[in-house]
């Protein structure tokens, strides 16, 4: 059997981090192994457990709103290739604070009112190396990728990742979202954040448009 999702639940909040342990212990394959309150104490379980995935609230005192991301930043860098994954958990929604999180090192961005099928889906594609936004999060990724400060193409499309030509692909194929997802086992707000990311890496603003260009390019 592969092994289980070791999770690590960081917030403030003793209730909530009983609530999500209540929650995430009755699925399969995932292993609630510890909870912390503060950044010390996290940092603490990270190094002793060597969880798979924290979960992260941004809010971890009175006197910051943003606390989370310089923990999420110090647990991403300080393990190299084995580091834990980081989700945050939060009811913070702004656009920048979203890319603030990714640019700290989080592998995805999920607000508390979610259903429960979200988050764990979430958990669970983050495990795979993947990531992963509820659809509120995902939108506003997508709304700053599409800006104009963000608008320049890579050398002739050469920094799409290999998830992003393989989501190119299926963009020829004529695909939605949701089909995407279905083909590449994601949620179909991942699917949306990787074709925001192909895109932007290309210069363009239709799916067509993105399709003749990797085309032109050699990409498909």
């Amino acid at each position: 059997m592969a092994e289980p999702i070791r999770l690590l639940v960081v917030d403030d909040h003793a209730i909530v981090r009983q609530g999500l342990r209540s929650i995430l212990e009755r699925e399969p394959g995932i292993s609630v192994v510890g909870e912390a309150a503060t950044p010390g104490a996290a940092l603490e379980l990270v190094a002793r457990e060597r969880p798979h995935i924290v979960l992260l609230d941004l809010k971890l005192s009175a006197g910051s709103d943003v606390d989370g991301l310089e923990l999420c930043a110090r647990i991403t860098g300080r393990g190299g290739p084995t580091a834990p994954g980081v989700l945050v958990v939060t009811t913070f929604l702004d656009q920048q604070l979203v890319l603030r999180a990714i640019q700290a090192g989080a592998r995805g961005y999920v607000l508390k009112d979610v259903d429960a099928t979200v988050l764990v889906a979430a958990i669970r594609a983050v495990r795979r190396g993947e990531s992963a936004f509820d659809s509120h999060s995902a939108a506003a990724v997508v709304r700053s990728l599409a800006g104009p400060a963000n608008a320049s193409p890579g050398p002739d499309g050469a920094d799409l990742t290999g998830r992003e030509r393989e989501v190119l692909a299926l963009l020829a194929r004529g695909l939605s979202n949701e089909a995407i997802g279905r083909e590449l086992f994601i949620s179909a707000t991942t699917a949306k954040f990787h074709v925001g990311n192909v895109l932007r890496k290309l210069s363009v603003s239709r799916r067509a448009e993105a399709v003749y260009a990797g085309s032109k390019l050699g990409l498909i």
